[in-house]
């Protein structure tokens, strides 16, 4: 059986990746996301927290390398087949590493974007496996991308 990381940063990065719930349970399955304060119930997978990442802070490139370790360590001892992500900075070091690896990379891009990509869709855009989006309109800067509508 496959086994399949999902990642994403918290807030509506994570909500998004919730809602492929009915998914995780087909596979075999662990989750990555950013610890808040938002707390997260979850007895049927495993989850994986890394700390959570601003760009827009003072500490962001220190954050990143700490994320960045101990992505590694969830990545070597998980060794996930694919990893599916809904975005944003956390997700960066697992996509990565899977793409080093040569493992399967499936990214959906933000429902939150219609009219602009997002810096984590520009930059998995250009290695994905497969790249979604949930807007019609997001095909303009990702002529590649599968449309199938939002994930809601």
């Amino acid at each position: 059986m496959k086994k399949v990381c999902f990642i994403s940063s918290s807030g509506g990065h994570f909500e998004q990746l919730m809602m492929l719930k009915p998914l995780m349970k087909k596979y075999d399955s662990f989750i990555v996301t950013e610890k808040t304060n938002y707390c997260v119930h979850n007895n049927d997978i495993p989850i994986y927290y890394l700390k959570q990442v601003n760009r827009r802070e003072i500490k962001f490139i220190f954050y990143m390398i700490i994320n960045t370790i101990k992505t590694i360590e969830i990545f070597i001892k998980e060794n996930p087949d694919i990893v599916i992500s809904t975005g944003a900075l956390a997700s960066i070091p697992m996509c990565v590493l899977a793409k080093l690896f040569r493992k399967k990379i499936i990214f959906i891009e933000s429902f939150a974007k219609i009219n602009s990509p997002t810096l984590t869709g520009k930059l998995i855009y250009k290695f994905a496996d497969q790249f979604y989006v949930q807007w019609e309109e997001m095909k303009e800067f990702y002529p590649n991308a599968i449309y199938k509508g939002g994930i809601y």
